[in-house]
C-alpha cells in the first residue's frame, strides 16, 4: 500500500501586500519651462480654479489664456514662480513676490500669492512644502516678513497657514465677489527670523 501524497501545510500568516511606491515629491522654482510642464501647470491651476480657489478667476479660463498669464509671471523681476511635482508632474504652484524696486518702505517684505494645489494630488504635503520653499527664499533674499491673503472659502488654506504661525490681522468684509455672493477675506503676516536673531530685534 502506497503512502498518500502529503497536502501542503496551510500558512497561518496573511498574504503579504505589495508595498506601493511612495510618491516623488520636488519643490523647486520653475525658470524656464518646456512646453510639458507649461500644459501641466496649466492643467492644474485650471482644475484649483474649478475647485474654488488659488486665483482671482472663479471660471477657468482657456488653457491658451493661462499659459500666456504663466509666461508673463517669469518675465516679472520681482516675482518667483515655485512649482511642485508629483512624480514629475507639475501640481501645485505659488509666487513670491517682492516690492518693487522704488518702494524702499518696504524692501524687509514679501508677499506669497496664488498658491494653489490641484485637487488629484493633495494630501501628500505639497502646499506644506512649497510655503517652505517660500519662506527660505524669501529670507536668502534678506525679507523677513511674509503677507498673503486668502478668501474665507479656502478652509484648507486658511488651516495650512496658521498651522505654519501666519498671525490673522485683518478681515476684508467685501473681498470678493464669487457667484453672486459676497466673500470675506482673511489677511496674513508671518515673521520669519534673520539669521542668528530673533525678529523682535529688527
Amino acid at each position: 500500500m502506497t503512502d498518500a501524497p502529503s497536502m501542503p501545510k496551510s500558512s497561518t500568516e496573511p498574504p503579504t501586500k505589495p508595498v506601493a511606491a511612495r510618491p516623488a515629491i520636488v519643490v523647486e522654482q520653475l525658470v524656464e519651462p518646456g512646453e510639458d510642464d507649461l500644459h501641466a501647470l496649466c492643467e492644474a491651476a485650471s482644475a484649483a480654479i474649478i475647485d474654488g480657489g488659488g486665483f482671482g478667476w472663479v471660471t477657468p479660463p482657456e488653457i491658451s489664456t493661462l499659459a500666456s498669464y504663466f509666461r508673463g509671471v517669469l518675465l516679472v523681476p520681482e516675482r518667483e514662480l515655485i512649482i511642485g511635482r508629483l512624480n514629475g508632474v507639475i501640481v501645485a504652484s505659488a509666487q513670491l513676490v517682492l516690492p518693487p524696486r522704488n518702494n524702499e518702505a518696504q524692501h524687509h517684505s514679501a508677499g506669497l500669492m496664488h498658491a494653489f494645489t490641484a485637487p488629484y494630488a493633495r494630501g501628500h504635503g505639497i502646499a506644506r512644502m512649497i510655503l517652505r520653499r517660500g519662506e527660505e527664499r524669501a529670507r536668502m533674499l534678506h525679507r523677513y516678513v511674509i503677507n498673503l491673503d486668502v478668501r474665507e472659502t479656502q478652509e484648507a488654506a486658511i488651516r495650512l497657514y496658521e498651522s505654519m504661525g501666519y498671525v490673522r490681522w485683518g478681515v476684508h468684509p467685501a473681498y470678493a465677489r464669487v457667484r453672486g455672493q459676497t466673500v470675506r477675506g482673511f489677511f496674513y503676516y508671518k515673521m520669519l527670523p534673520k539669521r542668528g536673531r530673533h525678529p523682535a530685534e529688527g
